[in-house]
């Protein structure tokens, strides 16, 4: 059994996994709207749409889309959390994924971590970034 953050966006998606690619690096799969086979459309959704976007890091695997029905707004009541092997990793991915966001809460040492921030990233997703080693 596994569990997967699967995240919404109102015609950014491209840019936003683009960009988490930049971040934690793997392998991205995009299929817009384009490439549906005809009869299949979602109303509502433009060709450049997402219709489905995976980002595969190791054995994880986030996904998301475009959701033509959406307003936009931040994603509210859950965060994707990502936990880095070191401090300075953790660090890097704070930073970059805090570039154009919010900051929750700065990056630092905490009584549960070496290393934890919170954020909401340029497109309304939050985030929670942790240090996994002991």
């Amino acid at each position: 059994m596994s569990f997967y953050a699967y995240l919404f966006f109102s015609g950014d998606c491209r840019q936003a996994f683009e960009h988490y690619q930049q971040v934690f690096g793997g392998e991205l799969e995009i299929m817009t709207h384009a490439e549906v086979p005809e009869g299949s459309e979602m109303p509502g959704a433009e060709d450049h749409h997402v219709m489905h976007a995976a980002l595969k890091v190791g054995d994880a695997t986030l996904m998301g889309s475009d959701d033509p029905t959406g307003d936009g707004g931040p994603k509210v009541g859950l965060a994707v959390t990502f936990g880095a092997p070191d401090e300075t990793e953790a660090k890097r991915v704070f930073d970059a994924l805090a570039e154009g966001g919010e900051v929750q809460m700065p990056f630092e040492a905490t009584f549960f971590s070496k290393g934890f921030g919170a954020l909401v990233d340029r497109w309304g997703v939050s985030w929670m970034i942790d240090t996994e080693e002991a």
